[in-house]
């Protein structure tokens, strides 16, 4: 199966100007686990995910003032659509990830994420019945 069938084409973007709480505010509202970063300003994708929010709160620091261009990872490792999802989840593995940014050249076409994978997982491996 590739990462065009597994990931959630829905993408969360938010501006490197909002707010941790504001970002935090909407991945809740969604139901997701990331936020894709899209600085007009430099080259590249960012992502922020609840990961990025705990440990900043963890920190001590100001949710309603820190913004997410300060909490979030610049040199993300992107999955392309076409990758198998074994590919995406060695990728993951090898970089402590739960989430990919999905890029097919520079357009963000979704979010692959553990909880993707997982899905992926159990429904071909679980048995149906006659």
């Amino acid at each position: 199966m590739q990462v065009r069938e597994a990931m959630s084409s829905d993408v969360l973007v938010v501006g490197p100007e909002h707010t941790l709480r504001e970002a935090a505010r909407m991945m809740s509202a969604r139901g997701v686990g990331s936020a894709v970063v899209i600085d007009p300003d430099s080259e590249g994708v960012g992502i922020m995910t609840e990961r990025d929010v705990l440990n900043a709160i963890g920190a001590g620091l100001d949710c309603d003032v820190e913004r997410t261009a300060a909490h979030l990872t610049w040199d993300a490792v992107y999955a392309g659509p076409d990758w198998t999802v074994e590919e995406a989840a060695a990728a993951m593995a090898r970089g402590g990830f739960r989430h990919l940014v999905v890029l097919e050249g520079r357009e963000v076409t979704g979010v692959i994420s553990v909880r993707d994978l997982m899905r992926v997982w159990a429904r071909d491996r679980t048995p149906t019945r006659a």
